[in-house]
């Protein structure tokens, strides 16, 4: 299967070839990518992608769903827009996801991962059961196509997320651990939550943060090695739970400052 926990870089999936060609030129061998726009689920571009896939030899290891009309202004906005949890438009997001999973498996995507939402902590929450159905579906679709489905951490405890897995019980559902969202949303100790969570992880975002300072705001994203997720600490318990997969870079800025971001954070992991 190649390197053992070889580095990644998350990227937007808006030109795909443009995407994967960046990555290769920052000297990375694998990447998460979000999902594409409706038109690269065309034929003749999918043949585009394979052939620059091809080409750079870059590895995409999961698709991320994103889906229109998500804000993450402040945690209010995130708990009405984000995700599965919205009634109003959740029937359409998990159609909409099926059909990352089938743009995926034409790709040899293995994984696809996404902000469901936050999990309602109280069981007897309608929201719940609903959600535990959407994800049954997403991941039983997900499973014919031979791929696992991962919920990204941050948006509740540890203990919830846990709970939440073994409710849904199917084999292909785990989490893409990113140990800075604990932070952002103020949800518990990033290394001591691999304690409760290490067994489901599939993928990980190494991205670095500090806790918000006023209630309903998210905490601080910072370059990696410069907030309080404790880098170090965080690669040595991925190691002790025998986590292999990629170390995939996340820096949520743009332009020429996230390169210099993401090529530190290169080194870093590379020191590591």
């Amino acid at each position: 299967m190649g390197e053992v926990m070889p580095i990644g870089v998350i990227v937007r999936g808006e030109d795909p070839v443009a995407s994967l060609r960046r990555v290769k030129t920052l000297g990375i061998p694998t990447c998460q990518m979000y999902a594409p726009p409706d038109e690269w689920r065309s034929e003749r571009n999918i043949e585009k992608i394979k052939n620059v896939i091809s080409e750079t030899g870059v590895r995409i290891t999961c698709l991320f769903c994103h889906f229109e009309g998500e804000s993450y202004a402040d945690i209010p906005a995130i708990k009405k827009t984000v995700g599965l949890l919205n009634a109003d438009t959740r029937t359409e997001r998990i159609e909409k996801t099926l059909t990352f999973s089938d743009f995926a498996k034409k790709l040899n995507i293995p994984a696809l991962a996404a902000h469901i939402g936050f999990i309602p902590e109280d069981k007897d929450d309608p929201n719940y059961d609903e959600l535990i159905k959407a994800m049954q579906k997403i991941c039983d679709y997900c499973n014919d196509n031979g791929q696992k489905f991962a919920l990204e951490t941050g948006q509740e405890s540890p203990e919830t997320l846990s709970t939440f897995i073994e409710d849904v019980n199917r084999l292909n559902i785990g989490i893409n651990f990113d140990p800075a969202n604990m932070l952002l949303y103020d949800k518990g100790d990033p290394i001591k939550a691999l304690n409760v969570l290490g067994k489901y992880v599939i993928g990980v975002h190494c991205k670095d943060g500090k806790r918000p300072e006023r209630r309903d705001e998210l905490g601080e994203e910072l370059p990696l090695g410069e907030g309080d997720v404790g880098i170090e600490q965080f690669i040595n318990k991925l190691k002790e739970i025998g986590y292999t997969g990629p170390l995939t870079i996340e820096r949520e800025i743009s332009g020429e400052q996230q390169t210099k971001d993401i090529l530190k954070a290169k080194e870093l992991l590379e020191i590591g």
